[in-house]
């Protein structure tokens, strides 16, 4: 397979990619552009994020953070019943007595579905993992207190080339994970300097 040139990219999925431009999210979330993964779909995009504590300080902590990946083959795919398909990866730390509540998987997995419809987004042939793990420390690291990382992962289907929904959506998931308040109704994020 040779690599695309800009001429070879189909329309749809350029549009596509425009649509994710100059969403608005929180100021805690730090998005970047990193290359899509070469063998799951003809084309594909990737985004990274980190939410922090501060945007730009030594001293921020980051909260959570993710990637959220766009495939597109325009022959489609049967397992994806369409021909865009979103994945998305969330991980975030959690205080001990959060990781060790037997139902955090289904409220993990709930806040997805709740992000997703806050956008109106009703995901198509979504599936998904609700992973926690719990990291004791021994001998010289004793010291530590115990850690819990949460990691939801998730796929579904888009409709359409209007992916910008979609993306507001993981943004509220990797907020709600790094444990920030939602917005206020009518309240709408400052977009960045």
């Amino acid at each position: 397979m040779t690599p695309a040139g800009p001429e070879d990219v189909p329309a749809e999925f350029v549009r596509a990619l425009r649509s994710l431009r100059g969403v608005p999210v929180r100021p805690e979330v730090v998005l970047d552009e990193v290359p899509g993964p070469a063998r799951i779909a003809p084309y594909s995009a990737a985004l990274t994020a980190e939410v922090r504590t501060a945007r730009r300080s030594v001293a921020a902590q980051d909260l959570a953070s993710g990637r959220f990946v766009v495939l597109y083959d325009p022959e489609g795919q049967e397992a994806w019943d369409g021909s865009f398909r979103l994945v998305t990866l969330v991980r975030a730390s959690l205080e001990a007595e959060v990781g060790a509540d037997p139902l955090l998987a289904e409220v993990a997995w709930s806040w997805f579905h709740d992000a997703l419809a806050s956008v109106g987004v009703d995901p198509h042939a979504a599936g998904g993992t609700v992973t926690r793990v719990l990291s004791q420390s021994f001998g010289a690291l004793d010291r530590r207190e115990e850690q819990t990382e949460l990691e939801i992962r998730a796929s579904w289907t888009a409709w359409d080339e209007q992916l910008g929904p979609h993306l507001t959506a993981w943004s509220t998931l990797l907020c709600t994970a790094a444990g920030l308040p939602p917005l206020p109704e009518g309240v709408v994020p400052l977009p960045r300097r």
